[in-house]
């Protein structure tokens, strides 16, 4: 049950990275390999907040989602904007962006990672299901919950939302109505960016911070996308709870094979939902 917790408690914060960047290559087309980079951010942000500066907690999460808001704002209108349907000048502008900022993040914070945050009022434990769980995982379960509500809200209850769903399925009828899908788009590219942000200091409650996560957290994420779908914010979190349980569930029972296990799980879903679980096509 621990193993399950656990499981629930990771695939809540890939929830949050990987539905922003399902969102990005639903709505844009663009394979934004980068976006671990920005949740890279966000957690070193957040430690600055939190642990050096000692500042309230959601102080330390809304400064990590708007460092990430920001430095994806520079990189879509310095690079992605300008890449639209060039999916090999994407990925290797991606990889050049995580390369640069896990150096910046190296100079301003160092090489050595950084421990999990200790927080006041999440440094304990409390009583679920029968067994002493920690506070700072049940907290980034809740605070994943209502991040999936309003997620859920902006894509299928505002017009944004209705845009966005329309531009996945005809983006030239959408442009025909006068409708300036590209500044949409690049908003839905700095609410993922700020999102992922938002998980790094979430995430690092339990995981700190690396400059490892640029790449480590990005496989991941890559991963959640394509079992979920692309464009779809109910898709993005059964994939991640499929990701997040059996990560944890695999490091308890098959510990050799845990890093080999998400895979084969990965294929047999995708031979029999080849689009994801709750994939859609989408046109650019």
């Amino acid at each position: 049950m621990l193993a399950v917790l656990n499981g629930i408690s990771l695939g809540f914060v890939l929830f949050l990275i990987g539905s922003g960047l399902s969102l990005i290559i639903g709505s844009m087309g663009i394979i934004n390999l980068a976006h671990g980079a920005l949740y890279m951010v966000g957690a070193y942000v957040g430690w600055s907040v939190a642990m050096d500066a000692g500042l309230p907690f959601w102080l330390a999460i809304g400064c990590g989602a708007l460092a990430a808001a920001v430095v994806g704002m520079l990189v879509h209108q310095a690079f992605f904007r300008h890449l639209s349907g060039l999916l090999d000048e994407q990925i290797l502008i991606s990889f050049g962006v995580v390369y640069i900022l896990a150096d910046v993040v190296q100079w301003i914070w160092g090489t050595n990672a950084k421990a999990p945050f200790s927080v006041p009022g999440l440094d304990g434990s409390v009583n679920l299901l029968g067994l002493t769980y920690p506070t700072a995982r049940v907290f980034i379960i809740v605070v994943g919950i209502v991040f999936l509500v309003l997620l859920w809200w902006l894509q299928q209850r505002t017009r944004i939302g209705a845009i966005v769903r329309a531009g996945m399925d005809d983006p030239q009828m959408v442009r025909t109505m006068g409708i300036r899908l590209d500044l949409v788009s690049a908003g839905l590219f700095v609410i993922g960016s700020a999102v992922a942000g938002a998980a790094g200091v979430i995430g690092g409650l339990v995981m700190g911070a690396q400059p490892s996560f640029g790449i480590d957290i990005m496989l991941l994420a890559l991963v959640v996308v394509v079992l979920g779908g692309v464009g779809s914010i109910p898709g993005a979190l059964i994939g991640a709870l499929i990701v997040g349980l059996s990560q944890a569930v695999s490091v308890v029972l098959f510990p050799s094979f845990s890093g080999f296990s998400l895979y084969v799980v990965m294929a047999v879903i995708l031979v029999v939902r080849p689009a994801g679980i709750s994939g859609r096509v989408v046109s650019q």
